[in-house]
C-alpha cells in the first residue's frame, strides 16, 4: 500500500501554499529574481530537459507573454530551493512550441507527465495546484452575484467583484471512486471512452447535500444496479482536469446481479482477486488491463489484491 501511495500522481507537493488569508502583502513581485515559474499551454507544461523539471527560471517566463495575470502558488519547501517563490501562468500554445523548439526545453501534457514520471513526484502536486487555479481563473471572469467582471486578488487565490464587493474563491469538485467488493471478487467497469480491454473502478461526482458514503452507494446503483452497504475511505488524489479531488473508497456489495447504465458503462463484471492481479501485472490471458499506477483506481485495485481493501 505504501509503495502504491508513493506512485500516486499529483498527490505529493513541495509547496508551502499561499492562500487568500495570507493577503497581498505576502505576494512577492512578479520580477523577483529568485522566482520559479510554471507555464501551461492548455494541458501542456513547459519543461526543462536537464534537469527534468517544470520549474523554470524567470528569464524563460519573460520570453513569452502570459494570457492573464499570473498566480502566486507559494514557496518551495525544503532542499536547495527552499523559500523560492513560485508563479504559474497560462500561455499560448504557439509560445510553448517556440520554447520547445530549442534544445533546452520541451513540453508534455499533464497526464503523460505523471504517467511517465517525467519530473520529480513532488512537482506533480505543485502542477495540480497551478493547473486548477489557472483553469478556475479562465472560467470565472465574472461575478456570480451581479455579473460584473471580477479581478484577481490575494495572488490569484481569490477573485473580487469591484461592484458588489463579493469575494469568490477557487472550487474543488469532489469525486467518489470506489472499489466495490463481494467476498473475493470486485466490481470493475469499462466506460465507452476507455481504450479497448481496460477496466477500472466506478466513479462519479458528489452531489449537493450528499455524504461520501451515500455518493458511493448512489453511483454504484445508478451505473451497475448493485446495492452497497458499508463504505470506508481509503485514500484521495487531486485530479487537475481541471480541478477535482478523487475520494477513494471501498464498498461492500449487498447483491451481485449487474444491470449497467449503457450511457455510463460499456461493460461491468465481477473479477476474482487472482484475475485482477493478472491485469495489474500485464499478464491477463485476454489482454485486459487497468489504469496506470499514477491513478487512484490502480491503488484501489492493488489494495484489493493485497488484501488491504
Amino acid at each position: 500500500m505504501d509503495a502504491s501511495l508513493a506512485r500516486l500522481g499529483y498527490a505529493r507537493s513541495r509547496l508551502r501554499r499561499h492562500s487568500a488569508e495570507a493577503g497581498e502583502g505576502a505576494v512577492p513581485p512578479l520580477d523577483a529574481p529568485d522566482a520559479a515559474w510554471v507555464l501551461f499551454a492548455g494541458d501542456r507544461v513547459v519543461l526543462t530537459r536537464e534537469p527534468a523539471s517544470a520549474l523554470l527560471n524567470p528569464d524563460v517566463a519573460a520570453r513569452v507573454p502570459a494570457l492573464a495575470v499570473p498566480v502566486f502558488l507559494g514557496r518551495l519547501d525544503g532542499g536547495r530551493l527552499d523559500g523560492r517563490p513560485v508563479f504559474a501562468a497560462a500561455i499560448e500554445p504557439a509560445a510553448a512550441d517556440d520554447l520547445a523548439d530549442g534544445p533546452a526545453h520541451h513540453s508534455l501534457d499533464l497526464r503523460s507527465l505523471a504517467a511517465e514520471g517525467a519530473v520529480a513526484a513532488d512537482e506533480l502536486g505543485l502542477l495540480a495546484t497551478a493547473k486548477s487555479l489557472l483553469a478556475w481563473h479562465a472560467r470565472n471572469g465574472f461575478c456570480a452575484h451581479c455579473g460584473t467582471p471580477s479581478l484577481p486578488a490575494a495572488g490569484g487565490f481569490r477573485r473580487d467583484c469591484p461592484a458588489c464587493g463579493t469575494h469568490h474563491f477557487p472550487r474543488t469538485d469532489p469525486v467518489v471512486i470506489m472499489l466495490v467488493r463481494r467476498g473475493d471478487t470486485c466490481l470493475l467497469g469499462r466506460a465507452p471512452r476507455f481504450k479497448e480491454g481496460m477496466y477500472s473502478c466506478l466513479a462519479g461526482f458528489l452531489e449537493p447535500g450528499e455524504t461520501v458514503e451515500d455518493a458511493v452507494r448512489r453511483e454504484t446503483r445508478e451505473e451497475a444496479g448493485i446495492r452497497v452497504g458499508a463504505v470506508r475511505y481509503l485514500a484521495s488524489q487531486p485530479w487537475p482536469f481541471p480541478a477535482s479531488l478523487m475520494l477513494g473508497c471501498v464498498g461492500e456489495a449487498l447483491d451481485d446481479a449487474i444491470t449497467i447504465d449503457p450511457t455510463e458503462l460499456a461493460d461491468a463484471r465481477w473479477f476474482p482477486r487472482a484475475e485482477v492481479a493478472q491485469m495489474i501485472a500485464g499478464a491477463h490471458p485476454a489482454g485486459l488491463s487497468v489504469p496506470p499506477p499514477m491513478a487512484i483506481a490502480h491503488l484501489l485495485m492493488r489494495a484489493f489484491v493485497d488484501g488491504v481493501a
